[in-house]
């Protein structure tokens, strides 16, 4: 299992269209929260999701480019796999 961050950014986007990049994201297996080695769940910022897989980065790239196509806006999509991942100000998910 590999663990990713990913961002997506919608060209010229609207509210809407984010709320429907969402629910694609989400249908792909995609979250936007993050467990932390707390055990607590928080919210990502906007328009990145984590996800833990057995896919390849190009996988997870393809999956996340098709998520976002289904919104018919220009995107550009950026995959990074972790091992460890840290932040900070990021609010609690309840």
């Amino acid at each position: 299992m590999a663990s990713f961050i990913v961002r997506v950014e919608l060209h010229n986007a609207r509210y809407e269209d984010y709320l429907a990049l969402h629910a694609a994201m989400a249908a792909r297996g995609f979250s936007r929260t993050i467990l932390g080695s707390n055990g607590e769940n928080y919210h990502l910022p906007t328009a990145e999701y984590d996800i833990t897989t057995t896919s390849t980065a190009e996988q997870v790239r393809q999956a996340a480019d098709s998520a976002a196509t289904t919104t018919g806006k220009a995107h550009g999509v950026l995959v990074a796999q972790y091992s460890s991942c840290l932040w900070s100000g990021l609010p609690k998910a309840s």
